[in-house]
């Protein structure tokens, strides 16, 4: 049992700002701020760079991670980790392992310094989390600061049951209580939705989300990709200690570079899918769209 005081003084480390990423401006100018030892949602409709999303981000902090993909084949996730650092395509870091000597040593050298460390099988079951975890303290002699679920229904039994994915969703709670890192998991929204084809290139908004499961994370990001200008859009659905907004009309828009799972920061950085409707009341947002200095 602790007072307020008590429970503040001990927890004040564990709820600061995670380091900022430079591509990710617009999202900081709209007030999003994640933290240390939350639960983070990235959802969006199939085929959006959810993963490349969350790859990229977590290489960009280079905290310690551990990365649970169901969705990424080993080289897949590791030949886009080596693109990012060289920006050489996904093709050409296949080509130089292929080749070998300095070209594999080379794509070898760039992938030294992260700290990102990798568990590979579908599906996913809390048993090979805790034996990972346990390898992971044994091998640092500390939890990792983020573990990044890919994704939510990859776990076992999860595919279309929502009890099990409310239990998956109640278990990434736990477990970021209980070691204080950041938990990231990636869900899907609906493509069946009617706003999924009018206006596909929006990020859906918290209603789309499956199981309605973005409603239980601290933060919860949605994200859509318009392939025609490579615009990467991303709303902030949900946010327990900030602004945000449920029918995700206002977004933050970057630059994607799917051949380097890159993004970059884009001119116009703050977007709405309604240029001249007013934000929800009491939703927190500016209307000021803000723009880059050339």
């Amino acid at each position: 049992m602790l007072t307020p005081g008590r429970a503040l003084a001990q927890n004040a480390e564990s709820g600061r700002e995670l380091p900022r990423v430079q591509a990710f401006d617009a999202l900081y100018a709209m007030g999003v701020r994640p933290r240390h030892g939350e639960v983070i949602m990235i959802a969006g409709r199939s085929g959006t760079q959810k993963s490349g999303f969350a790859l990229y981000w977590v290489a960009q902090m280079n905290l310690p991670t551990l990365y649970f993909s169901a969705d990424m084949s080993a080289f897949t996730a590791s030949s886009r980790l080596a693109s990012m650092a060289t920006r050489d395509t996904t093709e050409m870091v296949e080509a130089g392992m292929a080749e070998g000597g300095k070209y594999r040593q080379a794509y070898l050298d760039a992938l030294a310094h992260l700290n990102v460390t990798f568990s590979f099988g579908s599906p996913l079951r809390w048993q090979t989390v805790d034996e990972e975890l346990e390898a992971y303290v044994e091998l640092w002699d500390a939890y990792p600061q983020v573990i990044v679920f890919d994704n939510l229904m990859d776990f076992e039994g999860a595919e279309s049951d929502y009890t099990e994915q409310m239990a998956v969703m109640s278990n990434a709670t736990e477990l970021a209580r209980a070691t204080g890192a950041t938990v990231m998991i990636m869900h899907h929204a609906s493509d069946k939705a009617w706003e999924a084809k009018t206006n596909p290139w929006a990020p859906p908004s918290r209603d789309q989300v499956k199981g309605g499961l973005s409603e239980k994370p601290e933060l919860s990001l949605s994200v859509a990709l318009d392939p025609t200008s490579m615009a990467y859009n991303v709303a902030c659905i949900k946010q327990r200690m900030g602004p945000c907004d449920p029918t995700a009309g206002r977004y933050a828009t970057m630059i994607c570079e799917p051949e380097y799972t890159s993004f970059k920061k884009a001119e116009t950085m703050l977007q709405t899918s309604q240029p001249n409707t007013p934000a929800p009341a009491g939703s927190g947002w500016s209307p000021v769209t803000v723009l880059l200095g050339s």
